[in-house]
């Protein structure tokens, strides 16, 4: 799960990573609040959604005057992002961070990931920041130092040793960055990040550290133990079928084909992706309804299926390990009536009680096709569609 920048920033402050103060708004009046909390009288202004890319698409601007920065804020709330993170559908910004511009004598690059090569937490760090890490690792990877984090989330003091002379820092400004860069590996490992990047971490002309951006991830896999942000949770960043799905409890990601997919597994449902490919099909989404689907996640799920107008077949792919393939052909021939699904509905099953479930379907009296393999099913979806 992504959090927003603001709300990331206030993680970082807990643990002791010095930020600019700003404040966040949603509409003129909390504009004008920010703005006479903090006393502007110039501002950035920077649009919040998840993803990266707001400063080349207009979404960060400065502002010079109390009324420039209600003019620029009220025009970027509301704002939609479209680039090649949000894809063609983009994010709409409902709220904007502000806060004071910061003099810049130098841009620094603190992060850390789960190198899963090695299964351990890494810490990242860069003299060279203000521009993605995977730009620096491809054209000069001897700028990228890489320390492990103690399951702690604790750095050795003689890394954080070596992170200074990295960097390049001296006397107090190397003992504010090892205690940003311990605060940041403390946060990264008790939040169960996924991420955690500030890009850039700046140095001002008077000698201070701060970071001035922040983006954090979080494993959903620990979003049972993580409520405080968990409660962060964003829905107006993602498409209502993704939302949709989160709530049922479903795995599902959009994509650009026109074969919708219903399976239970993730590995049963790349490969059902890839046998569609392979045969000339093109994959709408992934869904992955899971081991002990219910009705109601079944219906659910085709409901999310049948809301991609592109969608001109959909092809069910389960094996009935945990579930009773009995019980998934009643929610299957459930969910065809109840929405009147009228384009061709492929369905292959395998498992528990097979031939109950294939039974059911066939008397059913609907317009389902069987299949009895993966291959088989996915010729007959393409064929169908066609």
């Amino acid at each position: 799960m992504n959090v927003h920048e603001y709300q990331a920033k206030e993680i970082l402050k807990k643990y002791g990573i010095p930020i600019p103060d700003f404040g966040v708004a949603s509409n003129e009046k909390e504009v004008q609040e920010v703005i006479n909390r903090l006393g502007l009288k110039e501002a950035v202004i920077k649009i919040q959604v998840h993803a990266g890319g707001r400063g080349k698409a207009g979404g960060v601007q400065f502002a010079k005057s109390p009324e420039e920065i209600k003019k620029i804020a009220k025009d970027l709330i509301g704002m939609k992002l479209v680039n090649k993170q949000t894809g063609p559908r983009g994010v709409v910004a409902k709220k904007v961070l502000i806060s004071s511009p910061c003099d810049i004598e130098k841009e620094y690059y603190m992060g850390a990931i789960i190198d899963r090569e090695n299964a351990r937490p890494v810490f990242i760090a860069s003299p060279e920041g203000g521009v993605e890490i995977e730009e620096i690792a491809a054209k000069t990877p001897e700028k990228i130092l890489q320390l492990p984090i103690g399951l702690n989330g604790k750095l050795k003091p003689y890394h954080t040793l070596r992170l200074a002379n990295f960097m390049g820092w001296k006397k107090e400004q190397a003992k504010m960055g090892r205690k940003i860069a311990c605060g940041l590996a403390k946060a990264f490992m008790e939040t169960d990040a996924s991420l955690l990047e500030i890009n850039p971490l700046i140095l001002t002309p008077s000698g201070e550290i701060f970071a001035l951006d922040a983006k954090l991830s979080i494993d959903d896999n620990a979003l049972f133990r993580q409520s405080d942000i968990a409660a962060m949770y964003d829905p107006s960043q993602q498409l209502e079928s993704e939302v949709a799905a989160k709530q049922f409890d479903l795995s599902y990601i959009p994509l650009s084909g026109d074969i919708g997919c219903m399976v239970n597994g993730a590995g049963l449902a790349m490969a059902t992706m890839d046998i569609i490919q392979y045969y000339g099909g093109s994959p709408a989404n992934f869904l992955d309804v899971g081991g002990g689907a219910s009705k109601e996640k079944v219906a659910e799920g085709f409901k999310i299926i049948l809301a991609d107008p592109h969608v001109k077949a959909i092809l069910v792919n389960i094996f009935g390990g945990i579930m009773d393939c009995a019980v998934l052909a009643e929610g299957i021939i459930a969910a065809a009536r109840d929405f009147s699904i009228k384009i061709p509905l492929v369905v292959r099953m395998e498992g528990t009680n097979v031939e109950q479930g294939k039974k059911r379907l066939k008397e059913s009296g609907l317009a389902i096709t069987t299949a009895n393999s993966l291959e088989d099913a996915a010729k007959k979806a393409i064929a169908k569609m066609k």
